[in-house]
Parts: C-alpha cells; structure tokens; sequence
C-alpha cells in the first residue's frame, strides 16, 4: 500500500476497534468476540513490516507474547498489517508460512490463527460474493486465538458449526449496499479521500 494513503497508527487501530465493533460484534458474526471485548482482553496490534521476513519476526513475537500472557489479562491478538500482504493472493499464501511457525515454536494446539482481509476470498466465490465480507476486514488481519478459549466457546454455544451458514445469511440479508453504510467502511474511504486531495 502506498503509505501517501496510509492512515496514522491511531487511525489504523481505530477502524480496526471499530470493525471487531461494527461487523464482528455489532453483526454477531462472531458471538464470542464481545465477552473478550467487553473484558478488554483483545490486544490491538500494528506490524510496521513492508517485507516477510519482519512479518514473521512480528508474528512470532506475538505468538509468545500471547503465549506467555496471563489469560485472563489477554484472550486474543489481532496483528494488522497495513504495509504488507495488500494482495489477497500473497497473504494467503503467507498463512502457509505462519501456520509452520506455530509448529516451529510448539504452539500448534495451542494457538490458532484466524485471517482477515480487505479482498477475502473464499474458494469457489466471485471475487464480488458477498458471502466474503464475513472475512473483510479494514486491513489485513492475522488474528491470534488461544485454542482453550476457542474450546470453551464451542461449549457455550453447542451450535458452533452453524455459525458461518448463518453468518452467510446475515451478510446476503445486509447485501453491499448496508455493508459500505457501516461507520468503518464509510471513515477508511473519507480518509482515503482526504489524502488523494491533499
């Protein structure tokens, strides 16, 4: 991303509070997501990387941090990267190389990595299917999940393997038009606006 249309650091944190608030939360597609917000145990994250050897020295430094953390303190980290991976092609070919650093620091079973990302893209989907919003996201996201936290969720709603069926339904229902009028969407073009008149 050219960094003329880069949002400032508190800008970047900012539309990304306000997704988890707006989409995540605010649409249910995730109905776990507002206990650890609302405990504020979601730690917010910026990588300055502009290659993948810092990328990676980022994400493993998160994973341990998350890692060594107290639970109860942190749940889970959202590591947005809003200098790399702009490409949905490129960062999903990354997660093949994060999955193997969970296995490289023996952290596989128990952190798993969730991914987000502004032109997600499911396979078999148009590029346009709105069914890919459920994975949208202002920049790109790793998304760090403790697995005991995941277990314990799954428990507390013994529907779990519903959810995305049902989120599919909630975006088909909302359609393009009601997802660009969210307040993330509508603030990341404004800003995007704003600094192409400068």
């Amino acid at each position: 991303m050219d960094s003329i249309f880069l949002p400032s650091d508190d800008d970047i944190i900012a539309l990304t509070r306000a997704w988890v608030d707006e989409a995540v939360i605010g649409l249910n597609l995730c109905p776990f997501a507002k206990a650890v917000q609302v405990k504020q145990q979601i730690r917010y994250v910026i990588s300055h990387a502009d290659q993948e050897t810092d990328l990676q020295q980022d994400l493993t430094n998160e994973l341990l941090h998350l890692h060594d953390s107290d639970p109860e303190i942190l749940d889970t980290t959202l590591l947005i990267l809003p200098r790399i991976l702009q490409d949905f092609l490129d960062y999903n070919n990354f997660l093949d190389s994060a999955d193997a650093t969970l296995v490289e620091h023996k952290l596989e079973g128990e952190i798993q990595i969730a991914s987000f990302h502004p032109d997600y893209q499911f396979a078999g989907t148009a590029v346009t299917d709105i069914d890919n919003y459920t994975n949208r996201s202002p920049f790109p996201i790793l998304h760090l999940l403790r697995e005991s936290s995941i277990d314990r969720a799954v428990e507390s709603f013994p529907d779990a393997s519903a959810i995305f069926d049902r989120n599919v339904a909630t975006m088909r229902r909302l359609g393009l038009e009601g997802w660009n009028q969210l307040g993330f969407v509508v603030s990341k073009k404004q800003h995007q606006l704003s600094k192409k008149s400068c």
